[in-house]
């Protein structure tokens, strides 16, 4: 509704526009009719209407009636009644049209509001808020839309703690849209479940491309594109045990006593979508991580990110002078470089997860300088 926005809205506004109503209607009454300057402050309740509340769009709205009305009957003595007539039910359809025009904004503008709700809503369903935590793992992060105002879109990540250790995903959904954000909740819903009751990490993967097919069956059936995700798993069972596995996904980076290293463990199996065209089963690798240890995890939107001179973004680099920033700190700096490195053009939601063992928070700063 409309008379939900607080009255003082665009009060500023609203006052300047009614002393530039009274600044011309006072020139009009003094410079004689030959001007008639005032017919141009139609513009006035118009301006009102864009940015002021509807109370105060009311207010500008009258008082250019009203001046209008004076000036139209009372300063110009050579117009005939019927021109009066016109002048005056003109300045009062200006005036109906600004006021229709200011309610329709403050609709749409109250419609926007609860989409954004929604989608606020959606996007917690979709994916857990920042940080996630897992038993000791934390991982601090961004998530960044390529779409303008979008708040949900192709990546996906998650951490659990099942009975058979930790477990961590990120993923990207091919393609952008509604599509893409249908996929990556079903790819998204499978892990989560399949994570808690599946021994290994090949088990997960699969009952993720079993869930991803359901829907390329259905997505072909309603005649859509069918989509493909590639997905990063990571397991810690113990402090020195742990296996990768990737599905299409790009490296990953480990940093161990400050120094970072770009790590390909478990490369080499197909995308989510895609697994039927290998007759090769997915296979993990083992990884022995320290406790110190921390990763970053991220999708392609981050490392294929171009700045104006068409370089890729040097991910691995920045890392490397950041490493005694503490998780949260490191996120907001490695998302306000993304965004500042491609002057905000990103051609692809971009997303990254830094995590670490929080009983270990000591470890920030064995990089420092």
């Amino acid at each position: 509704m409309p008379y939900t926005r607080p009255p003082e809205s665009g009060r500023r506004a609203a006052l300047l526009l009614i002393l530039a109503i009274a600044i011309v209607v006072v020139l009009d009454a003094t410079t004689g009719p030959e001007l008639h300057i005032s017919s141009f402050m139609g513009i006035a309740p118009l301006v009102a209407a864009l940015r002021c509340s509807y109370r105060w769009s009311v207010v500008v709205a009258a008082v250019y009636v009203v001046c209008l009305t004076y000036i139209d009957i009372l300063t110009v003595p050579d117009w005939a009644p019927a021109s009066r007539v016109v002048g005056v039910f003109g300045a009062v359809l200006v005036a109906v049209f600004a006021l229709v025009l200011c309610r329709t904004r403050l609709e749409r503008e109250a419609l926007h509001a609860r989409t954004s709700l929604v989608a606020d809503t959606v996007q917690r369903a979709v994916l857990r808020e920042l940080p996630l935590r897992a038993g000791p793992v934390e991982a601090h992060g961004f998530y960044v839309s390529s779409q303008e105002g979008a708040r949900v879109g192709g990546d996906i990540f998650e951490a659990v703690e099942p009975p058979h250790g930790l477990r961590l995903m990120i993923g990207d959904v091919q393609g952008k849209g509604m599509p893409a954000i249908g996929a990556g909740l079903e790819v998204l819903a499978s892990f989560r479940e399949a994570a808690h009751y599946q021994e290994s990490l090949e088990s997960v993967a699969e009952r993720m491309e079993q869930a991803l097919t359901r829907y390329n069956t259905r997505s072909a059936e309603q005649g859509t594109d069918e989509r493909f995700v590639t997905a990063l798993l990571m397991e810690v069972r113990a402090t020195h045990q742990g296996r990768v596995l990737s599905c299409g996904h790009i490296p990953y980076y480990r940093v161990r006593d400050g120094a970072v290293e770009e790590r390909s463990d478990g490369e080499g199996g197909l995308p989510l979508g895609l697994g039927t065209l290998s007759g090769e089963p997915r296979r993990s690798v083992r990884v022995r991580p320290e406790p110190d240890d921390w990763v970053v995890m991220c999708t392609d939107g981050v490392t294929e990110a171009r700045g104006a001179d068409g370089d890729f973004y040097p991910l691995g680099e920045r890392l490397a002078a950041w490493t005694h920033l503490p998780p949260a700190e490191l996120a907001r700096t490695l998302r306000a470089d993304l965004e500042d490195f491609t002057e905000g053009d990103l051609k692809d939601d971009a997303t990254a997860l830094i995590v670490h063992r929080t009983g270990y928070a000591s470890a920030w700063g064995a990089g420092s300088p």
